[in-house]
């Protein structure tokens, strides 16, 4: 068992030093990612018991002895939000105290707290901030009204760029970007066009830099549908999707993936649409999800799995020999679906077939959406470069998948969408 352990340890470092070599020589530019400081971007619903993450989060400010600013501004109950998330990172060593600039915190005076030199000097010492989950629109009305940064956004981004670590929650990952969405609830919306500045989108406080979008509550919502039609209007060509219970750690030019599950990178370097086709449309986009423990560079492309992912089973659906587990050709009849786009990912990676389909749209009759026969259609295919590992060490199905392509063009659903067979057959006679 040893040797047989060895023999497939062995194999799979051989698999990734072959696309270590052809990553590095495929993206010899610069990183489009390069950090000053440490940014955690939580993918929302994240529990106090997920030491991974909290712990993670402190060690990155210094460990134990590092000062926190934290900050609930975001919040619906900022006294709650602000002492339990105290409570999360002092019990990991930290020292953490809340800072009190939040629109819905009773009692303070917004501005004035704002410019208060004590609290200023405060959040400029601190090793860490932690932005609370909530509405990200007040995250940045507050901290960046009109887009000009007040003096506690200047103190905050002082932490920053000198190596210091910004961490956000749910809402506080949405202002990671230089652009966010403000309030965009329902994804196929999104891609219907409801993408108004002001409205379903917002200038974010941009600590990832400008080449980089982020989006959080990702797989559990489906939002590969409104990240798509944001990252191509305005031109981005990465986007981390970041899911529930899960981080993803950015320092320089390297990330790390933390917590429960993983992330979804999204790359539309070479991806294109036709302008003349009603709707949006988008093809070659590439896809790749991240597990927990997975690790990637900006500046080589290149992916290193997880110990548990080398110690499994790499899938490479090109090689000789490739054994797939799954035989059959599902068709997604609701692909932004909960976790449903990874599902359908994981599943062509590690079968036979060349492409896999899925649909979106409003399956409602009664809606009153103007468009409600239009939809989506999916199609997931296989390109050069497609790959991964699967591991059950972790008390699932886990899956790292790499470099799948996407084409998504609008169609048109026929309504009713399907006919009870007993009226089928009543209108038939």
């Amino acid at each position: 068992m040893q040797f047989k352990q060895l023999f497939i340890q062995a194999g799979a470092a051989c698999l990734l030093a072959a696309m270590q070599f052809s990553s590095a020589q495929a993206n010899p530019v610069a990183s489009p990612v390069n950090l000053p400081g440490t940014a955690i971007i939580i993918g929302g619903a994240l529990k106090y018991d997920n030491d991974a993450v909290w712990k993670r989060i402190v060690d990155a400010a210094g460990g134990p002895g590092a000062r926190f600013a934290v900050f609930a501004t975001a919040a619906a109950n900022p006294e709650r939000s602000a002492a339990q998330i105290i409570n999360a990172l002092n019990a990991q060593g930290a020292r953490a105290e809340a800072i009190p600039v939040a629109p819905r915190l009773q009692g303070v005076e917004l501005q004035a707290n704002l410019n208060d030199p004590a609290l200023l000097a405060k959040v400029a010492a601190a090793q860490g901030v932690f932005f609370s989950g909530g509405a990200q629109e007040l995250i940045v009305d507050t901290l960046q009204p009109g887009g000009e940064p007040t003096e506690m956004l200047k103190a905050i981004w002082s932490v920053f760029k000198r190596g210091g670590v910004v961490a956000g929650t749910s809402a506080g990952a949405a202002i990671m970007s230089t652009t966010m969405f403000r309030d965009a609830q329902d994804a196929l919306q999104v891609m219907k066009g409801d993408l108004r500045r002001g409205k379903e989108i917002d200038r974010g406080l941009g600590f990832v830099g400008p080449n980089l979008f982020i989006d959080q509550h990702f797989l559990k919502r489906g939002r590969i549908g409104r990240m798509l039609p944001l990252m191509q209007a305005e031109g981005y060509t990465l986007g981390l999707g970041v899911e529930e219970n899960s981080a993803a750690l950015l320092r320089g030019d390297e990330l790390e993936v933390l917590g429960a599950k993983g992330v979804l990178l999204v790359d539309l370097s070479q991806a294109s649409s036709t302008p003349k086709l009603a709707g949006f449309n988008i093809r070659n986009a590439q896809l790749s999800f991240l597990d927990r423990g997975d690790r990637h560079n900006f500046t080589s492309g290149l992916t290193t799995p997880s110990a548990a992912k080398l110690a499994g089973h790499a899938i490479d659906p090109a090689a000789a020999g490739f054994k797939p587990f799954f035989g059959n050709q599902p068709f997604f009849l609701d692909i932004l679906g909960d976790t449903t786009i990874l599902n359908a990912m994981s599943h062509l990676l590690d079968s036979p077939h060349a492409e896999l389909l899925g649909v979106a749209f409003n399956g409602s009759s009664k809606s009153t959406d103007a468009q409600a026969d239009l939809g989506f259609e999916f199609r997931l295919h296989k390109g050069e470069g497609s790959r991964g590992w699967f591991s059950g060490a972790m008390g699932g199905e886990d899956y790292t998948v790499l470099r799948l392509r996407l084409d998504v063009q609008p169609v048109l659903i026929k309504r009713p969408f399907y006919t009870p067979i007993g009226q089928a057959q009543s209108s038939a006679r």
